[in-house]
């Protein structure tokens, strides 16, 4: 199974999971979504299986609360797409999708263990 982790390349929760992929032998290729932005058609893609933009979004994060209170309310799809192409770093990390399409967020030992069959 063909596995893509998307993320950023200096997030300590995506290091975690790209040590984890090579601490089991999980094939991936790692996609830094600041340097290689998704298409708006691949952020639909993603809100539609995480269930919905605001699943998508770490609402928790720095540039989140830095945005000013008008962007925190995207009024409609193309709102959010251009809200994300502009911060990516707003997308929940890591985001890893298989070739099966199935998608997940965020990394845990017992998460990872459980959707990749290990352990």
């Amino acid at each position: 199974m063909a596995t893509t982790l998307y993320g950023l390349k200096n997030c300590d929760t995506c290091k975690k999971a790209t040590k984890w992929l090579d601490r089991f032998g999980v094939a991936y290729r790692f996609v830094d979504y600041r340097e290689h932005k998704p298409s708006p058609e691949t952020l639909v893609e993603w809100a539609g299986k995480a269930g919905g933009f605001d699943t998508l979004v770490n609402k928790s994060s720095t540039t989140w609360r830095q945005l000013p209170e008008n962007r925190k309310t995207p009024g409609s799809e193309a709102e959010w797409k251009l809200l994300l192409r502009e911060h990516p770093q707003l997308v929940r990390r890591p985001v890893v999708v298989t070739d099966d399409g199935e998608l997940s967020q965020g990394f845990s030992d017992n998460g990872f263990k459980k959707r990749f069959g290990v352990g």
